[in-house]
């Protein structure tokens, strides 16, 4: 029988603004059945773990990582949850060696990560990434631009590398957290292609 989570205590007021929503993403929702049944999921700068809680009621593995971990804490009885406290930003290695079926970033950028990324996605793994763009200095923070995406960043990122899904860049209104945001939604798959014209697999974007 899965484990039912709790929602992790709210931060304390002083905390940055996105750790205090509770539900997951609408992208991530949108787009987690996708990712292999099953399969293991990374939820990369996890924070409260929003995003990891709900890939584990999925019922798929799922490693957080994190600077700070306090509000994961409860995760710790679940063998499915492995929870890393890491700076991601120190200069350290990389702390993970495993492949996934998922990639999941919300609300993070680091430059330097990018390649670590891809590389963590097993052959037909889904990378899910939503964050701040350049325009959101108008709205709220982040405003340094070393943390905010240019236009159509990350689909040079993906470009030749991940088949793309789905991609979004513009202003959110509707939300805890107004302003720019980029998303994108693309899988690992280029190299797997059985057609003649090497065109790759076309994924079912409604699954059961």
């Amino acid at each position: 029988m899965p484990m039912s989570y709790g929602k992790a205590d709210p931060p304390s007021s002083s905390a940055k603004p996105h750790l205090a929503i509770r539900n997951p993403s609408e992208w991530i929702i949108r787009f987690a059945p996708l990712v292999r049944e099953g399969g293991p999921v990374l939820d990369l700068a996890a924070g409260g773990g929003r995003h990891g809680r709900y890939f584990l009621e999925r019922g798929h593995p799922v490693t957080l990582v994190d600077r700070q971990t306090e509000a994961l804490l409860d995760l710790e009885p679940d063998p499915r949850a492995t929870v890393i406290q890491a700076d991601l930003e120190d200069g350290s290695p990389w702390p993970l060696n495993e492949k996934f079926a998922g990639v999941v970033v919300v609300n993070y950028l680091h430059r330097p990560l990018t390649e670590n990324l891809l590389e963590s996605l097993e052959p037909g793994g889904l990378l899910i990434y939503e964050t701040f763009a350049r325009g959101n200095e108008n709205f709220s923070r982040p405003r340094n631009p070393d943390h905010l995406l240019k236009s159509g960043e990350l689909l040079q990122v993906v470009l030749g590398r991940l088949q793309i899904i789905a991609y979004e860049h513009g202003i959110r209104e509707k939300s805890p957290l107004q302003g720019v945001i980029q998303r994108i939604c693309a899988v690992n798959n280029l190299d797997q292609s059985v057609r003649e014209d090497r065109e790759p697999q076309v994924l079912n974007l409604e699954p059961n």
